[in-house]
Order: C-alpha cells, then structure tokens, then sequence
C-alpha cells in the first residue's frame, strides 16, 4: 500500500483520488492558518508554480491538532488560502496526522516513524509512492535541500 491507495476527501467534499497523482513527485504538507509557519503558504505555491509543469504536485492537508492553530471550516480554509496566498495547489479535507485518530494518509507517510512535531511538516514523495525525504516544519519550502530532494526526482 501506498499514499495512492488512501481515500482521503478535498477540502471542498469528494474524492482527492491521490491515485491519479501516481506518476508525481508529491510534497505532502499538514498546513495550518493561523501558526506563526503559515507564511510558508507564500513558498509553497512558489514550488508549486515553478515544478508542476514538470510534475511536482503539493498536497496541503489541514490539520487542527497543534495548538488549534487551524479551527475553520472548509470554505473559511479555503477562503483563507486564495486570499492570503493565491493557493492553486489542491488540499485536502482536515485530517489528525498524529495519536489513534492519525488518518492512514500520515500512517502511510510515517510507517514506523516519529511523530510529527508541528504544523508544516513536509514529505516528499517518489513516482511509485516511496517516502523520500522529510523535512521539520521550519524548513522553508525553498530550502536548497528540499528543492534538490525534488530536483532529484523530477523529470529532466
């Protein structure tokens, strides 16, 4: 099993169908609006806008876990992103990334692995579905390891 073969809705109600997303390079992200890393939004679609002609597709999943640092609804999720930051990338509906209620999403990406410490904490994952790399949630989504993790993966 891989992220691919998780069911996981979009933040506006139905299917994100990850499987289509299986040729991709993929940076999963737990997101949140209002954590003081929420400006990584900005670096975000940047990453976004610079790869996904070449296949790189950013996965935003909302996560209220840490602090309660993202309490809205979908639509005011929504709204938050477009207005704040032009998010053109998709982004799930909200999902618990750590404890018993850990979405099989985050059980895919962290395996046997620590949990994740805070909002913002990225995944990058290979065509296929292996985890490649994981980088903390102050790691700015332009950080010269991230963009070479992703870099490395893409196609020429």
């Amino acid at each position: 099993m891989t992220i691919y073969d998780v069911d996981i809705d979009t933040l506006t109600g139905g299917s994100a169908d990850l499987a289509r997303y299986r040729e991709n390079v993929v940076l999963v992200v737990n997101v949140a609006s209002k954590c003081g890393l929420t400006p990584q939004y900005e670096g975000l679609e940047a990453l976004y806008g610079k790869y996904a002609d070449r296949g790189l597709v950013v996965l935003g999943v909302p996560c209220n876990q840490f602090a309660g640092q993202e309490p809205g609804t979908a639509a005011e999720i929504e709204e938050f992103c477009q207005v704040n930051y032009g998010v053109t990338f998709p982004i799930t509906a909200k999902a618990d990334v750590n404890g018993p209620g850990r979405h099989p999403l985050y059980r895919e990406l962290i395996g046997d692995g620590e949990d994740i410490q805070w909002n913002f904490e990225k995944f990058i994952v290979a065509p296929g579905g292996a985890v490649q790399a994981r980088f903390s949630p102050r790691t700015e989504p332009q950080d010269e390891q991230i963009l070479a993790a992703i870099e490395k993966l893409l196609p020429r």
